[in-house]
């Protein structure tokens, strides 16, 4: 935990800025999240009343993902035409804020999940903005409605149209970081839209799996293989082993149907032409085996 302290009683602390000290004990196992938070909470301790966390540092706090966006300053908004200004640590923003926009999360002032996620669609790159209003539908944090609200309230305004171009290609039903930036790739190398967590079914209904992304028109499945894809199975009692194979036998009974199955890692979203063609190259090999048995239906977007 933080404290404030007098500056001459500082015995197993370090400093997170002046008056404030953190145990040190704690700092080694804190990853760039948490230590953000704690200089989230100091700086929130002695800033003006008035004053609401926002931007990079609301996400934090609400949970939402952070994609290339740095963590070095805590942001600010104040609810005020002029008065925005970059100070050491801080940054602070000068925007109208109405009531339902702030929020208290552990004793802070905070602007809601709608609000932070349209803060960083109309100032962070399109890919972080797409993760961030993905994941923020997806754990229900907020709604289409809500955001569509507070675009509305934006026009017109700084980022106004960045803004509306992420949130309008946000889609709840994308479950992890990894899988937004996959759409982002996919939308930038122009390929066909896929359908997102579509069940596919045997010719007799029986299901057979959830995929992550299903081409229709190109007759591929696209896997984004996260860590939390194999965890969910480790979580539930199996071995390592016994996960693998698990994924193996899924992915045999999809290619009995008939579709190709293209699978990447993280470390494939760094070269997105590279993954464009994985998928293309996916789908010509579909082309020369174009009978699917089964069925397929997708969930409506969120």
């Amino acid at each position: 935990m933080y404290a404030l302290r007098h500056p001459n009683d500082k015995g197993g602390l370090r400093r997170v800025r002046r008056n404030c000290y953190i145990d040190s004990a704690s700092v080694p196992g804190l990853d760039h999240l948490a230590r953000h938070a704690f200089l989230i909470r100091a700086i929130a301790a002695v800033s003006s009343p008035d004053a609401v966390v926002s931007h990079s540092s609301a996400a934090v706090l609400h949970g939402i993902p952070l994609i290339g966006v740095p963590l070095t300053h805590v942001h600010l908004s104040r609810n005020r035409a002029t008065g925005a200004r970059v100070k050491p640590q801080v940054v602070v923003h000068a925007s109208r804020l109405e009531s339902e926009d702030v929020v208290m999360i552990a004793g802070i002032r905070v602007t809601s999940a709608a609000r932070t996620v349209l803060d960083l669609a109309r100032t962070t790159p399109f890919d972080s903005a797409v993760a961030a209003a993905d994941a923020a539908l997806h754990n229900k944090l907020t709604t289409r409605t809500s955001l569509d609200e507070q675009l509305l309230r934006l026009r017109p305004g700084p980022g106004s149209r960045d803004a509306t171009t992420a949130l309008s290609f946000a889609d709840g039903r994308s479950d992890s970081p990894g899988e937004s930036l996959s759409r982002v790739a996919f939308h930038h190398g122009e390929l066909p839209t896929p359908h997102l967590q579509a069940r596919i079914s045997d010719e007799a209904g029986n299901f057979v799996a959830d995929t992550d992304f299903l081409f229709e028109t190109l007759g591929v499945i696209g896997e984004f293989d996260g860590r939390s894809k194999y965890q969910a199975g480790l979580r539930r009692g199996r071995t390592v082993e016994e996960v693998v194979i698990a994924e193996k036998y899924r992915e045999n009974r999809i290619r009995a149907l008939g579709w190709i199955v293209a699978r990447w890692t993280w470390a494939d979203l760094e070269n997105r032409t590279s993954l464009v063609a994985r998928i293309e190259a996916a789908a010509a090999v579909a082309a020369r085996t174009p009978h699917r048995a089964g069925t397929w239906n997708a969930p409506p977007r969120i």
